[in-house]
């Protein structure tokens, strides 16, 4: 039972810590439109998503004003759209169709994303994959809410480095065709490495083969409360430390159990997971960085850095498991630059770099998110940065991801405003020395020994 105290709680961290419930992501699979007539594949997604999706705003909006907690975003997750499209697109343009017709439909049915342009090649990569890969950039270019991912590689399988290859040019093709916008397109695109299939947060989501027809997913936040939980126990030892840490994401994860539950009931939709994920916003005080420097540091990036974030991500994993049966996504903390004051902050006082970033993302919850990059930065290079952020995510079983901006024009020193929920961030400086001969090997990383568990 909620009592009179914890609804008081619950309004101070909405009011004043700004704790919001990030997603109610509805995860629907367009598996039963493939057809062979791109035509009719297209109505058929269009369709469907639309039957699916169309009470989905006004639920959203309905739970918040019932609740008072805000919901910041509705969204939709489909099936990846290589194994959709396969059938009936014969080239890439054929692929951007299929882009149009999710963006017309997200419109209709007023979300504010639509992820799975996506394709999977941790192994392999098959015609229909590579046809939707090379058309990201145009796909990204001429729509407003699709967003596009790519698995690259997981630890039962290794690393695609063709495919990794492949994506250091298409980030740098995508930029270029978004360059109008400070290339803007790159911030609608990812690459994973141990993609998880019922991932609520953009721009990674997907609705996974696992998955059933229909399902609700949501994804919670609240940096700010953890931080203002964190300040009325400043110089208290480890153990009060982690134990606050661990009562705060038990009760923010509450708030989600409870809008996942509701939504899911008022749509007639099963419920799939919540996702406990501290993920930031640009607003003073929303920040993961923060909470960092309220455990002990100067500033993000300073030593002891990598420990205070593994710290923080595994007590709120810890008190999330025991607010909900079903935890699931990427739950954890979210380390974005452009989405976080704290680390542009750092960044700016020269504490963090992309080499300290790299280590960060061992032990957080994705990797290297929305990270603006000087634009002529070169494709290999894009590539082997890619390759190490996967080579963490295969060697540790864990999921990590790849979110670089390299902003056509602009160089390090610059900063690029995204607007919104992505922000703003400094353009942060790369290694120039090349890795070309490593990522122009053809063929893939083997699993690492430890995947032998069969």
């Amino acid at each position: 039972m909620i009592n009179q105290f914890e609804v008081i709680e619950t309004n101070k961290m909405v009011e004043e810590e700004n704790l919001d419930v990030r997603t109610i992501t509805m995860g629907i699979s367009l598996l039963d439109c493939i057809d062979s007539d791109l035509d009719a594949c297209c109505k058929k997604i269009h369709d469907k998503i639309f039957e699916s999706a169309k009470d989905l705003v006004k639920t959203g909006e309905k739970i918040a004003k019932e609740y008072g907690v805000p919901i910041v975003n509705k969204r939709i997750s489909v099936t990846p759209i290589a194994l959709v499209g396969g059938a009936c697109c014969k080239n890439s343009d054929d692929f951007v169709k299929i882009a149009k017709t999710l963006d017309d439909v997200a419109k209709e049915v007023g979300v504010n994303f639509l992820g799975g342009y996506s394709a999977l090649v941790s192994k392999g990569t098959t015609k229909a994959d590579e046809l939707l890969m090379r058309s990201i950039p145009k796909a990204l270019a001429c729509t407003d809410f699709v967003c596009s991912s790519v698995n690259l590689g997981s630890t039962k399988t290794g690393i695609n480095m063709d495919a990794v290859r492949l994506m250091g040019e298409i980030i740098k093709e995508t930029a270029e065709l978004t360059k109008d916008k400070d290339s803007l397109g790159c911030a609608k695109l990812v690459v994973f490495c141990n993609a998880p299939d019922d991932n609520p947060f953009m721009a990674g989501a997907f609705h996974g083969v696992t998955e059933a027809d229909r399902i609700i997913n949501v994804g919670v936040s609240g940096p700010g409360v953890v931080k203002t939980a964190l300040e009325s126990v400043r110089g208290e030892s480890f153990e009060v430390l982690c134990e606050t840490i661990k009562k705060t994401a038990f009760k923010v994860t509450r708030v989600g159990q409870l809008v996942a539950k509701e939504a899911s009931r008022m749509l007639g939709v099963p419920f799939g997971i919540v996702d406990l994920s501290l993920a930031p916003t640009p607003a003073v005080g929303d920040s993961v960085a923060d909470i960092l420097c309220e455990i002990g540091l100067e500033y993000a990036g300073a030593p002891g850095t990598t420990a205070a974030l593994a710290l923080l991500n595994d007590q709120v994993k810890k008190g999330g498991v025991m607010a909900s049966s079903y935890v699931g996504g990427l739950s954890g903390a979210f380390i974005p630059v452009s989405e976080d004051q704290g680390m542009i902050n750092a960044v700016e006082a020269g504490a963090l770099t992309l080499e300290k970033l790299e280590a960060m993302t061992c032990v957080c919850s994705v990797g290297l998110d929305m990270i603006a990059i000087p634009g002529d930065t070169k494709a290999t290079t894009i590539s082997g940065i890619i390759a190490d952020e996967l080579a963490i995510g295969m060697i540790n079983q864990k999921t990590t991801a790849v979110r670089l901006i390299p902003v056509v024009g602009k160089g390090v020193g610059e900063t690029v405003e995204f607007g919104g929920l992505l922000g703003y961030a400094p353009i942060m400086p790369v290694n120039q020395y090349s890795c070309d001969a490593f990522v122009n090997r053809p063929g893939r990383i083997p699993a690492p020994i430890h995947s032998f568990k069969n």
